[in-house]
C-alpha cells in the first residue's frame, strides 16, 4: 500500500522545462551561438554544477554559464509572475486524490527552494505538500537516491512505501535506487532501454498515473 507520494517538479508537475529551454535558446541566439533542443535535453534532471560542465565542454572554458543562468532565472520568474505557471494535465486531480486518502506528499526537486516555493505558490498547490527537498539541501544530485531518501525520511516513511513520480531518466534512476515504486510521465525525455526495467508504471499523464495507482492506495 502506498503511504507516500513523492513528486519531481519541472517537466512533471509543471511545463517549466519548455520555459527554461525557450530562455536558453533566446539567450544563445542573442550571443550568436548555435543551440538546439537536443543540446538542452542533455541538461534535464541535472543540478546546475553538472549543467555548467556540459556548457563549458561544448562552448569553452570562458563561457559565462552562471551569468546566463542568472539572467535566465530572472526571465523565468518575470514570465511566470506575468503569465502564471503552466500546470501539467492531472496535477490537481492526483494531489487531491492522495490528500483525500491520507497519503503524505513530498517534493523532491533539483531546483532551488526559492524557485520551487514560487512555483508551488503560483500554482496554488503549496498546501498539498507535507515536505519539500530541494537542490541545495542534498549533497548528491540525481541519479543518486539521496533526494528521494531524504523526502521519505521527512515524511516519516520507509522508501518502499512510497511512489516516486518523475519525467527524467536521472530521476527514475534516483527513485529506483531509493527502492520506491517508480512512475514515469515523460516530458522531453523518453525512457531508454536502460531505464525501462526500472519503471513500475509508464504513463501518458498524471491522470493515467492516478488511475493505475488506485489499487495501491485502497
Amino acid at each position: 500500500m502506498i503511504k507516500g507520494a513523492i513528486f519531481d517538479m519541472d517537466g512533471l508537475m509543471f511545463d517549466t522545462e519548455r520555459l527554461v529551454y525557450e530562455n536558453w535558446q533566446g539567450m544563445m541566439d542573442e550571443l550568436g551561438l548555435d543551440y538546439s533542443l537536443d543540446f538542452f535535453k542533455q541538461t534535464i534532471g541535472k543540478r546546475k554544477k553538472e549543467v555548467e560542465q556540459i556548457y563549458l565542454g561544448a562552448y569553452g572554458a570562458d563561457f559565462p554559464y552562471w551569468e546566463l543562468a542568472d539572467k535566465g532565472k530572472a526571465r523565468y520568474v518575470q514570465r511566470i509572475e506575468r503569465e502564471g505557471i503552466p500546470v501539467k494535465k492531472g496535477l490537481y486531480d492526483i494531489l487531491a486524490y492522495f490528500k483525500a486518502r491520507g497519503v503524505k506528499i513530498a517534493l523532491a526537486t533539483s531546483t532551488s527552494r526559492q524557485t520551487a516555493q514560487l512555483n508551488l505558490r503560483l500554482a496554488k498547490v503549496s498546501d498539498y505538500f507535507d515536505a519539500l527537498v530541494c537542490g541545495e539541501e542534498v549533497q548528491n544530485g540525481k541519479p543518486h537516491p539521496e533526494v528521494f531518501l531524504t523526502a521519505a525520511a521527512k515524511l516519516g516513511l520507509e522508501p518502499q512505501s512510497c511512489a516516486a513520480f518523475e519525467d527524467s531518466i536521472n530521476g527514475i534512476k534516483s527513485a529506483f535506487a531509493a527502492g520506491m515504486l517508480t512512475v514515469m510521465v515523460p516530458d522531453y525525455l523518453q525512457p531508454t532501454d536502460e531505464i525501462r526495467p526500472m519503471i513500475s508504471c509508464l504513463c501518458r499523464d498524471l491522470n493515467e498515473a492516478q488511475e493505475r495507482l488506485q489499487k495501491e492506495c485502497e
